[in-house]
């Protein structure tokens, strides 16, 4: 989502999270949201860049994101990966696991393992 505002970051992120909304929903959804008409105008904005599309729904616009959630986050976090880790994962991992933030549970670590270990046997069959 490089080059938008965060207003249209916004109202993609709403998008995303609805999987469909129309206008009228976006600008319910926005926080201190605008005039109707500036999201409206926003929502042609994003279709022109690519980021949204719109379907008809007898007289209504619905408007649903142009790529699908997972792809969406997979180009986020690979861009702040890249950013503020130099591409490391590792980077990632130490710096999440080390903040006071994240309660990390047994259950969780489990399932991170199991993540590892898959990963790897992927890695050798290559």
């Amino acid at each position: 989502m490089n080059g938008l505002s965060r207003r249209e970051r916004q109202i993609v992120d709403i998008l995303h999270r609805l999987g469909k909304a129309t206008a009228n929903e976006v600008h319910e959804a926005l926080p201190d949201a605008p005039t109707y008409s500036a999201v409206r105008a926003t929502l042609r904005i994003l279709e022109e860049k690519g980021q949204a599309v719109h379907e008809l729904d007898g007289k209504r616009y619905v408007y649903v994101p142009a790529e699908p959630k997972q792809v969406a986050a997979q180009s986020a976090l690979d861009q702040v990966v890249k950013t503020f880790f130099g591409g490391s994962l590792e980077g990632v991992v130490r710096t999440f696991l080390s903040g006071k933030e994240s309660q990390v549970s047994e259950d969780e670590l489990s399932r991170i393992s199991k993540l590892i270990e898959e990963a790897k046997k992927q890695e050798g069959a290559l």
